[in-house]
């Protein structure tokens, strides 16, 4: 659950500023990913946990309303639902904490509940809200089964088993989450594409790097491209990388190009930035076409 608060500006360290707003909402990854592939019309399952608490109570019902199947999802009784305290400023930046909870109990289990769905998949998305151990052990299993795989590497590790990285075929971290990866400041595309090609030697088939207003840097085996970003005026970048995730997985899912499928994923990261909250930013399907379609017929795409 996302508990989150707007002020005019973020607080500096030690800091206390007077917000003016705040609201509770469904999110974490893993879901706010599930939600923007499922608007989008593919047929998408959530695999994890929440606590025996109101908040879960809620976050299921959420992901229901928006078309994620759910019944994957275990109650667990021995751990609160996962929360995410997040601050908001008039310019859509945000701080976030977050606390895993019931996330943080996902085990062997909860791949063993995944491993029967993977026969009909096209994609998995993974993110690191849960342990690595099962995070591991998810790819492990969609490699077997021929599903590609995409790791959101989120939020932030500095202990990524080496052994992750080859069973990974699309990685997608943002500037600071691919610095920590790779040992050195990610700021443009010149250090994103370098960023890139270092996360590539470590094993993964593909490499995109989230810059927000930048664009987005792609390097695969044969070449290294760039996407703008979409202009649009943004309220609230809370789930940017999570829509731009779905948005990838769900064109990849419907058998689109890689580059079409950044495309697809910076127009759904845009287009979630001009609403507030994270389940709430995701669009549907028609919303998408309509603007992704004025976008590639005006822009340079």
């Amino acid at each position: 659950m996302d508990l989150v608060a707007r002020s005019p500006r973020l607080p500096v360290t030690g800091e206390t500023v007077l917000g003016r707003d705040f609201f509770t909402a469904p999110g974490g990854k893993g879901a706010n990913q599930a939600v923007a592939a499922a608007r989008l019309g593919i047929p998408t399952q959530l695999v994890g946990r929440v606590g025996d608490d109101n908040f879960g109570r809620s976050a299921l019902t959420n992901l229901q309303t928006f078309g994620v199947q759910t019944d994957r999802i275990l109650v667990d009784e021995t751990a609160h639902t996962g929360v995410a305290i997040i601050a908001v400023d008039d310019t859509g930046q945000n701080h976030i904490i977050v606390v895993p909870g019931a996330n943080g109990c996902v085990n062997e289990t909860d791949v063993e509940n995944l491993i029967n769905l993977l026969d009909n998949a096209a994609v998995l998305l993974l993110q690191f809200e849960i342990p690595l151990t099962a995070v591991l052990s998810a790819a492990k299993a969609a490699q077997s089964a021929g599903v590609r795989v995409i790791l959101d590497p989120a939020p932030a590790q500095v202990d990524v088993p080496d052994e992750l990285y080859p069973l990974v075929d699309i990685i997608t971290p943002n500037e600071i989450e691919a610095g920590q990866l790779v040992g050195f400041p990610v700021n443009n595309f010149e250090t994103a594409a370098k960023a890139a090609s270092v996360l590539r030697q470590k094993g993964v088939g593909t490499a995109i790097v989230k810059l927000g207003a930048q664009g987005v840097c792609c390097a695969t085996a044969e070449s290294t491209f760039f996407v703008p970003a979409f202009p649009v005026q943004a309220v609230d970048t809370v789930a940017a990388g999570d829509a731009f995730n779905g948005g990838l997985a769900a064109a990849l899912a419907e058998g689109r190009t890689l580059r079409e499928a950044v495309v697809w994923g910076a127009a759904a990261g845009a287009i979630s930035t001009t609403k507030p909250g994270a389940m709430s930013s995701m669009c549907d399907r028609a919303t998408f076409d309509t603007f992704l379609i004025k976008e590639l017929r005006t822009g340079e795409f």
